[in-house]
């Protein structure tokens, strides 16, 4: 029997943002070939986008793949529906409405093309080349400007029956709480365990605490990472600032435990950093509130991805997802 070297199966991963979109050309060990970018919001239209990214992704799949040696193309974008290949009504892109980003992907590349949500990729990403790998059942959470969730289940990405299954950051963790800025939702996760958040509740707290070092910050200057450096310096409030954004984080992960019982839950994105300033009380108020049938049976576990290249790798798995 022949061996497969897996080095040369290849798969184009695209990971769409607001702001910016990453690409790669990744191979079946996770190996990122080489790799770019383009502003997404240079394009009102998303023809011209596809057509930009056919110009700066064609030289790079001729350098590396022979004639019809490219696998497939993977993508991960907000609000991307897995099951239709389209892009709904997202809010933080130029094109509005229901956009068939997949079919026109299809026609202009001439190969298959497969999306899901960025949150979703994240988690397929880390099930085929990271922290997750081997496992069947897990929670990937994404802490970042906002909050995603990808929701795994027997091996398989929960979709439910339309595609948008798995918004956990959108859970209410507070009842008639703090009022999202964007969804106008009240008490909800990313509300509170997002970078966004976090800044937020350092501003309420800072108030409270004339003596604490995050009042040497202009209002606008507050963010995660400020927090940080001053829960390093050892400032009292910039700490409590992260323990209750732990505790809040902890109390819905239990729920989330208590639904799915998985076996781990992956955290990724630039609020991980804090480490056990926020991993420390997220894991109290987690095993708090369990019942004790799934107490200490759940691992919090950071992700092993590197975080500028994960997108890429998320997105590249779809491609190879069974």
């Amino acid at each position: 029997m022949a061996l497969v070297d897996l080095s040369q199966q290849v798969a184009l991963g695209i990971d769409i943002g607001g702001t910016n979109t990453k690409f790669g050309l990744v191979n079946h060990r996770g190996q990122i070939l080489e790799k770019g970018s383009l502003k997404t919001d240079d394009f009102p239209l998303v023809e011209d986008f596809i057509d930009a990214l056919y110009e700066n992704l064609a030289p790079l799949i001729a350098r590396h793949c022979d004639e019809g040696k490219l696998d497939g193309i993977g993508v991960g974008a907000p609000n991307a529906n897995y099951y239709t290949g389209t892009i709904e009504q997202a809010p933080n892109l130029n094109w509005k409405g229901i956009v068939p980003f997949a079919e026109l992907m299809t026609k202009k590349f001439g190969i298959r093309c497969k999306m899901t949500n960025d949150a979703n990729a994240a988690a397929l990403g880390e099930m085929m080349f990271g922290a997750a790998r081997g496992m069947k059942d897990f929670i990937m959470m994404t802490l970042g400007t906002g909050v995603g969730s990808g929701i795994v289940t027997g091996g398989n990405l929960l979709y439910g029956h339309d595609g948008f299954a798995g918004e956990l950051g959108h859970t209410i963790v507070k009842p008639g709480g703090r009022k999202h800025w964007s969804t106008g939702s009240e008490g909800s996760l990313e509300a509170y365990a997002s970078a966004t958040g976090i800044a937020i509740t350092a501003k309420k707290m800072r108030a409270e605490f004339p003596d604490s070092m995050l009042n040497t910050y202009p209002e606008e200057a507050i963010s995660s990472k400020v927090v940080y450096e001053c829960a390093i310096a050892g400032d009292a409030t910039a700490i409590e600032v992260f323990r209750y954004t732990g505790q809040k984080l902890g109390e819905a992960l239990a729920n989330f435990v208590m639904f799915s019982s998985p076996e781990a839950i992956l955290l990724f994105g630039g609020v991980i950093k804090a480490g056990d300033f926020i991993l420390k009380p997220t894991k109290l108020h987690m095993e708090r509130n369990l019942l004790p049938i799934f107490r200490n049976k759940v691992s919090l576990v950071f992700s092993e991805l590197n975080e500028a290249d994960a997108a890429i790798l998320g997105a590249s798995a779809l491609v190879w997802e069974k």
